[in-house]
This record gives C-alpha cells, sequence and structure tokens, in this order.
C-alpha cells in the first residue's frame, strides 16, 4: 500500500491463495468484505482505491520455478512478501538471472529481517544462507504465530527501501541486514559480505535447481 500511495507507477501481485478471517491481523490490504476473494483481486481493488492511477498486474497463482521468469521479466524491482524459503530462493534465483534487485524481507513471531540483495558486486540471498533448513523443521507465519504489527514494520521497512532505490535516495542496506527485535524494541545491523564461492553469485557460479515457491505473510 505504501508502494502505491507513493505513486510507484506499476505494481505486479503475486499470489496463488484466497483471503481468510485469519489473514487479517497481518495482512491489512485485505478485508472482511474480501473474505474468500482471491488475495491479488482483493489487493487490487484496495491499491486502486488508495491510487487508482497505479496500474496493478496481478497473478493468482503460485510463484514457482516453472512461471518465476515468466512473472518477474520486465519488473524493476522484486519485493519479497512470503513465507517460505523455498520462495525466497527462488526469488534469488530469478533476480541473479533477470538482472533484477530484490528487497527480502521476512518475519517470525516477534522479530523480523531485512536487507537488498542481487545489486552489482553486493552479497545474493544464497551467499548469506547458503542451505535451505529441511522443510519440516520450520513453520509458516500461520503456523508459529507471529505479532500482527511485525510483518506491518517489515514491510514499511521494505516498501522504504524500494522507493530509496526507486530515486537513488540515501544509502540502501546492500551489504548489510538490519535484524528487528519488537519485545526488546531494538535494531541490529550485521555487516555481509559476497561469498566468492557461492553457487549462485560466485566465480565459479553453478546451475541452481530452483525450488517451488508459495506463501505470503
Amino acid at each position: 500500500m505504501y508502494l502505491a500511495a507513493a505513486g510507484v507507477g506499476r505494481i505486479g501481485i503475486v499470489d496463488g491463495d484466497t483471503v481468510g478471517l485469519s489473514n487479517l491481523q497481518r495482512q491489512i490490504v485485505h478485508g472482511t468484505g474480501t473474505i474468500g476473494w482471491p488475495k491479488v483481486e482483493s489487493a487490487r481493488a484496495r491499491l486502486a482505491d488508495l491510487n487508482p492511477d497505479v496500474e496493478t498486474a496481478v497473478y493468482s497463482e503460485p510463484f514457482t520455478a516453472e512461471n518465476a521468469e515468466r512473472i518477474a521479466s520486465g519488473y524493476e524491482l522484486v519485493v519479497d512478501g512470503t513465507d517460505s524459503f523455498a520462495a525466497r530462493y527462488l526469488i534469488n534465483d530469478v533476480c541473479l538471472e533477470l538482472g533484477i534487485p530484490f528487497v527480502y524481507g521476512a518475519v517470525f513471531r516477534t522479530e523480523g529481517q531485512v536487507s537488498l540483495f542481487c545489486v552489482h558486486d553486493g552479497p545474493c540471498y544464497r551467499c548469506v544462507f547458503p542451505q535451505s533448513p529441511p522443510p519440516e523443521s520450520v513453520l509458516t507465519s500461520g503456523e508459529a504465530g507471529v505479532l500482527g504489527s511485525v510483518p506491518g514494520t517489515i514491510g514499511t521497512l521494505q516498501a522504504t527501501e524500494a522507493v530509496k532505490f526507486i530515486l537513488g535516495l540515501g544509502t540502501s542496506l546492500l551489504g548489510r541486514l538490519l535484524v528487528y527485535d519488537a519485545v526488546g524494541m531494538r535494531f541490529e545491523r550485521i555487516s555481509l559480505a559476497r561469498n566468492p564461492d557461492c553457487p549462485a553469485c560466485g566465480a565459479r557460479r553453478a546451475k541452481i535447481e530452483p525450488a517451488g515457491g508459495e506463501g505470503s505473510r
């Protein structure tokens, strides 16, 4: 919503799910009036009401290895709003392939992270998180529970990072991971570096077999 309010000219929204009551405490683009709607249509209606001059393209499908390049092509920036490790690795690899910057965001219960990946000689997501944890060891936001305002905080920081990148404004989070602790009300910045041996963006770059993506936080 902040991207639309800022006047970003074209926004693509990818989600294959429908709006449920349990989404509303953290996904405030939706409301009770759109429960049961495809999430992309609910979001498109809200953004059109907020700023009718913004073109909104919707993709009512999961973001997968089969459609990722088709969907991402033509965009200048990808903003991660998922709760899936598989989706983040897929976003990272497609952004590297297409030369598109990747604004990363993740939340877990009362914590969150934000960074900017896949820009020039900076690190990619796989430089920082080389291996995905086993799927059975990871809980989604819906399974683990999340303080509803935390995705809002992280999403607002991502929107700020996106607008800064579009405008060439200030200092980005490239090479830095911003960690947010809502309970302690603390922010911490961790320096990141590109891994020269990264299989996705290193000198001996290998063909990565992307995992399928899913989910929205």
